[in-house]
């Protein structure tokens, strides 16, 4: 009898304990309404950023990136981190180029990707191109 009241008694505390665990971390969980646009401005960024990736696969592309001596896996990287308002810019130019420009307008883009990844000291490509936070 004395055994099952000490086990009851252990169980509480270990269940009270437990209890007190789960509820303080929920008090950090907090639920909010997301808005129309913040849901399309997170999806166009995804949009955007696929459509870059997606004119690397042109194989006129990579071999002039390879005859520049810059991989796709950096190229990948970069667009990665460009900012949203970054993507929004480089897919107008593109949608405004002409037609038959395609690829040297793609070549250009990364070009210009490299230069402002550079001056941002994100990357050291370009050895002619100083970085402005120095």
């Amino acid at each position: 009898m004395k055994q099952t009241s000490v086990t009851r008694r252990y169980l509480a505390i270990v269940m009270a304990t437990l209890f007190m665990l789960t509820s303080m971390a929920s008090i950090h969980a907090q639920a909010s309404m997301v808005g129309t646009h913040e849901v399309i401005a997170s999806e166009q960024l995804s949009v955007d950023r696929d459509q870059l990736k997606s004119m690397l696969d042109d194989e006129a592309v990579q071999d002039k990136l390879a005859s520049m001596g810059v991989s796709p896996e950096q190229v990948e990287q970069r667009i990665n981190s460009l900012t949203a308002d970054e993507l929004a810019h480089f897919n107008a130019q593109l949608d405004e180029a002409p037609a038959g420009a395609g690829v040297l307008g793609v070549i250009v883009l990364f070009l210009v990707i490299f230069i402002i990844t550079d001056m941002l000291c994100a990357t050291n490509v370009f050895k002619f191109v100083n970085c402005i936070n120095r």
